[in-house]
């Protein structure tokens, strides 16, 4: 039997989904939290972070405000509500 040959794989014509910019503020943000400085909340109130998707959130989060390329955060899908006429 003769060998089949495999179909190259198709690359994705989206281009990257994050910036090299968010990288470095994730790879800041995770630093931040293994030296104990990254503080959660306005201020830092809340306290040290020791979460590493946290970590990851927080770095992202300053990535979005500097304004570099990130996707959007995700958030609830809305429902859809139908109005009914009421009929009198």
């Amino acid at each position: 039997m003769a060998a089949t040959k495999k179909s190259p794989r198709r690359k994705s014509s989206r281009g990257r989904r994050y910036g090299s910019a968010a990288s470095k503020s994730v790879e800041s943000a995770m630093r931040r939290r293994k030296r104990g400085t990254l503080r959660r909340g306005k201020k830092g109130h809340g306290g040290k972070v020791k979460s590493r998707k946290q970590a990851i959130a927080i770095g992202l989060s300053e990535a979005r405000k500097k304004g570099a390329k990130v996707p959007k955060r995700k958030t609830a899908a809305k429902r859809k509500r139908s109005r009914r006429k009421s009929r009198s």
